[in-house]
């Protein structure tokens, strides 16, 4: 492998990084966030993202914890989706990348990615409804606006983990018959 592609695979881990992070701190500001909102709503304009849906709490329990359900759980998602790419990146021999574990850890991306997908899917659909019953969730598109484009992803994705586990598959037949 060059110097050049090793450097560019270099960058790129750095960036993973740097996006895992921020979405562990996404993730675990909205978590802090739904348990003040639980017990100490008041509290919720001093922290992150100032999400406020104390109005939804007291008119429907149901959408309260259905809405935050899925915004914590895409964030974790998301979170853990970047957790499995890094460590693809460490494990993963650019000299030889067909093996076994880039297979099924390109898969599980890909699995991760359109759940997220979906996940963002159904929320954006279900603040749609909610807002049939006067709930004001404009403030909550931000964390379901890409839905279509992690569905997108995760087939591009899918089919990128196919063909890999395709290639090992051809890496591990040309093995035998050396």
């Amino acid at each position: 492998m060059s110097k050049t592609n090793n450097f560019v695979f270099k960058g790129l881990l750095i960036v993973a990084w740097i996006i895992f992070v921020g979405l562990c701190i996404e993730a675990g500001g909205l978590g802090v966030n739904f348990f003040f909102s639980l017990y100490e709503p008041k509290f919720i304009s001093n922290l992150y993202q100032k999400l406020d849906l104390t109005e939804i709490n007291k008119s429907s329990r149901f959408a309260f914890f259905g809405i935050y359900g899925l915004i914590l759980t895409i964030a974790f998602l998301k979170a853990y989706m970047f957790y499995i790419l890094i460590k693809l990146m460490h494990k993963m021999d650019l000299s030889k990348p067909f093996s076994t574990f880039v297979a099924s850890q390109i898969s599980q991306i890909s699995y991760y990615t359109l759940s997220i997908g979906l996940l963002s899917y159904i929320g954006k659909q279900f603040a749609k409804n909610s807002m049939r019953y006067d709930f004001v969730m404009e403030n909550l598109n931000h964390f379901w606006g890409d839905s279509q484009a992690f569905i997108l992803m995760g087939a591009m994705i899918y089919t990128i983990g196919a063909i890999f586990k395709k290639g090992v598959d051809i890496q591990n037949e040309n093995d035998l018959t050396v």
